[in-house]
């Protein structure tokens, strides 16, 4: 059976990109308030639109987008394995999933339970199962066990842009503001949860001792993701990464894309880490 893998752009793989590692993106809607739209490909507009005070807001592809494109898989594929972001997030599944109710088995909605970079694994786990001869049942298990295995934890230089998108409580951006700490966040249940509060400076190290001591020696593949084009800064999350005692054995240097950008605004940065082996 031939399978394609679709994934939304919350996933913070470019369309490029995700085209050359075999996924399909479909994009959320992204506007900026008084600025108009703009592609999740372009998250510079997206930051400069937030660097002048101006807001920008998402929202999930709609019915029709989706049922498009599965429309279009399916005239050069059995299946489509349709994995998106969590439904405590994002109406999106939700709405793949109406899409996809006329196709009957022939489409496949899976709920992740997260996002970004940790989405972006969940797909990758899928198609490479699907490589590898096994079947949609076997490519749904690999995001259900990515999701549970793997841990993706991020941290923000302002809660102000979390705050503005309802994915932050009020009490913990004053904590934040007042103290100068921030939260290292992560999912949880499907929703953003902070972890631990942490003075800025010493994030990074916390969420790498985070890390280890999670995994210990177990192989694994890391992602170091930023939101912003700052070759510089990625370069240096990569190098503490590679310092620490984790045993990564691949993995992915990446950028965030402009919907999850538009929540968390630039200067974030998260460590994605899951098992080699599931």
């Amino acid at each position: 059976m031939r399978v394609v893998v679709v994934t939304d752009s919350t996933c913070d793989l470019g369309t490029s990109a995700a085209r050359r590692l075999r996924l399909g993106v479909v994009p959320l809607r992204l506007t900026r308030v008084g600025g108009g739209r703009v592609s999740p490909d372009d998250p510079e507009a997206v930051y400069a639109h937030q660097r002048a005070g101006g807001l920008v807001t998402t929202a999930p592809p709609d019915t029709a987008t989706f049922a498009e494109r599965y429309a279009r898989a399916l005239r050069s594929y059995d299946a489509v394995l349709s994995v998106h972001l969590s439904r405590g997030l994002s109406q999106t599944v939700a709405r793949a999933r109406e899409a996809a109710a006329p196709f009957g088995d022939r489409v496949r909605v899976v709920d992740s339970g997260v996002a970004s970079v940790a989405l972006a694994e969940a797909a990758l786990r899928a198609r490479a199962a699907l490589d590898a001869g096994g079947s949609l049942d076997t490519a749904e298990a690999a995001v259900v066990q990515t999701g549970a295995q793997g841990l993706t934890l991020f941290t923000v230089p302002s809660l102000n842009h979390l705050r503005l998108g309802g994915r932050l409580g009020r009490l913990a951006h004053l904590v934040g503001t007042v103290l100068d700490v921030r939260p290292v966040l992560g999912f949880g249940d499907g929703r953003l949860r902070p972890l631990r509060r942490v003075r800025t400076d010493q994030a990074l190290a916390e969420m790498l001792l985070t890390l280890e001591d999670r995994y210990g020696a177990e192989p694994l593949h890391l992602t170091v993701a930023h939101a912003g084009a700052d070759p510089a800064r990625l370069l240096e999350l990569r190098a503490a990464a590679l310092r620490s005692r984790l045993r990564v054995v691949g993995g992915r240097a990446q950028l965030i894309g402009g919907v999850i950008g538009a929540h968390v605004g630039p200067g974030m940065y998260a460590l994605g880490a899951c098992p080699a082996d599931l």
